[in-house]
């Protein structure tokens, strides 16, 4: 699969975005190296490699699980210099 300057022009009208004759061949270059590389990539054989999640192997630690009240709104009205009912009063920003 090869990208031309017809399909950087559609993507880049369909993305809405400015390219110029100079830009395109920029691209066209950048993404047909990129797809050649992929290309390279679908080649190797991963059949007895086994998938991960992370590249070190460090377990994670666990951390118990405990039901505390946070963020209680009485203590966090406590803190404001103007309140009404359960909200914060804030001066008019907006005339």
């Amino acid at each position: 699969m090869s990208i031309n300057k017809d399909t950087i022009k559609k993507i880049s009208k369909l993305a809405r975005i400015s390219v110029t004759n100079e830009e395109t061949d920029r691209l066209e270059k950048d993404l047909n190296s990129i797809l050649k590389f992929v290309e390279q990539l679908k080649e190797l054989n991963t059949d007895k490699i086994a998938p991960i999640a992370s590249v070190s192997d460090q377990a994670l630690t666990m951390n118990k699980d405990e039901v505390k009240k946070i963020n209680e709104k009485e203590e966090i009205l406590k803190n404001a210099p103007e309140k009404n009912s359960n909200y914060y009063v804030v001066p008019k920003v907006i005339e």
